[in-house]
C-alpha cells in the first residue's frame, strides 16, 4: 500500500518556477500555469489519483465523474495554495485579505498563562497563519511539531525569498524522545505547540478514529502528548476561498478528558471532518488513508 513516508510532495525546481511566475506575471496569472500542473499530476500520478478519487467517491459520495473532475480540482487547489504561500512569504501579503472565526479562542487560551495546545490537520495553509496573526495583535510564539523530512534545501531557498524570517519555530520528533523536553519549555514559557494530527507513517504509534464514515489510523503523537500536558487543546484551519481570501478558524477542543487520548481523538475528528465537508477540494492526503485499496 502506498503510505505516508514523512514527507512531502515538490521539488526545488516547482518553487523557482512559482517564484519566476509571482515576480513576473503576478499571482492570479501565475495561476494559469497550475492547468498544466494539475493536467499532467491528472494523466501520470496513477497511484494518487485512485486513493484521492477513492476519497471524493467513497467516502464524500460523489458521483464517478464528479469524482474524476474532482481529483483535477483537488491538484489544482493545492497548487493555488502553494502559490499563495510562496507570495505572502516574498512579501505580497497586502494582495490577501482574511477574515478570522475564533480569535477570542485564541486570546483566552494565552490569558491562562499555561501555554496551549493548537491541533491543525492538512487541510488548508495553516503554514500563512502568522502573517495574519500579526493584523490582530496576537504576539505569541508557535511552535510546530514535525515529521516531515523535506528535503533542507527547499526550506533553505524558500528563506531565501522571504522578505521576513518566520516566527515559526520547529520541534523534530525524535526517536530519543528529547522533543517532549522541547514542548514542555515552550509551553512553560506560555507558548503555543502545533501538531498536525491527520497524517499517520507506517512504523509509528497510532490511534484508530472514525473519519467521514470510516475507522482510520492517526499518529498517537499529538493526542498522547496533548491529553497529558493539561493545557487547553484548539483546533485551528487556515482556508482558502476566492479572490486570494482566506478564512482562519479556531475552535476550542469540548468536553476532553485529562489523559483520555482517545477521546480527543474522537473530538479532533469530529471538527476535522466538518471542515472536510465544507472544504472538500482543500484535504491534500494523496495516500490510502484509510486502508481501503489493495
Amino acid at each position: 500500500m502506498n503510505k505516508w513516508k514523512g514527507k512531502s510532495k515538490g521539488t526545488i525546481l516547482g518553487y523557482k518556477i512559482f517564484v519566476w511566475c509571482i515576480r513576473n506575471i503576478g499571482i492570479r496569472s501565475s495561476y494559469v500555469v497550475l492547468y498544466f500542473v494539475a493536467a499532467y499530476y491528472f494523466l501520470f500520478l496513477k497511484k494518487s489519483n485512485r486513493y484521492i478519487s477513492y476519497y471524493f467517491h467513497k467516502r464524500l459520495n460523489y458521483s464517478f465523474w464528479k469524482s474524476k473532475l474532482s481529483v483535477f480540482k483537488s491538484y489544482f487547489t493545492f497548487g493555488q495554495v502553494l502559490i499563495d504561500k510562496t507570495a505572502i512569504s516574498a512579501g505580497l501579503r497586502e494582495k490577501y485579505t482574511y477574515e478570522f472565526d475564533g480569535v477570542e479562542n485564541l486570546k483566552n487560551l494565552l490569558a491562562e498563562k499555561k501555554g496551549g495546545v493548537l491541533i491543525s490537520a492538512h487541510i488548508g495553509n495553516f503554514e500563512i497563519a502568522e502573517h495574519f496573526f500579526a493584523d490582530i495583535d496576537f504576539d505569541c510564539q508557535i511552535n510546530l511539531v514535525t515529521t516531515d523530512q523535506e528535503v533542507t534545501v527547499i526550506k533553505e531557498y524558500l528563506e531565501s525569498v522571504s522578505v521576513k524570517a518566520s516566527s515559526i519555530k520547529f520541534i523534530y520528533v525524535k526517536e530519543d524522545m528529547s522533543h517532549i523536553f522541547e514542548i514542555n519549555e515552550a509551553l512553560s514559557k506560555n507558548e503555543l505547540i502545533c501538531f498536525t494530527g491527520d497524517r499517520y507513517f507506517e512504523g509509528s504509534k497510532f490511534l484508530e478514529g472514525d473519519l467521514l464514515g470510516k475507522s482510520a489510523k492517526f499518529p498517537a503523537g499529538p493526542f498522547l502528548i496533548a491529553s497529558r500536558l493539561g493545557v487547553p487543546v484548539v483546533y485551528v484551519y487556515v482556508m482558502k476561498e476566492k479572490n486570494l481570501h482566506y478564512h482562519l478558524y479556531a475552535r476550542v477542543a469540548q468536553n476532553v478528558k485529562k489523559r483520555d487520548a482517545q477521546g480527543l481523538l474522537n473530538s479532533y475528528t469530529q471538527n476535522l471532518e466538518s471542515m472536510i465537508r465544507k472544504y472538500p477540494l482543500q484535504w491534500f492526503n494523496y495516500f490510502d488513508f484509510w486502508d481501503d485499496i489493495d
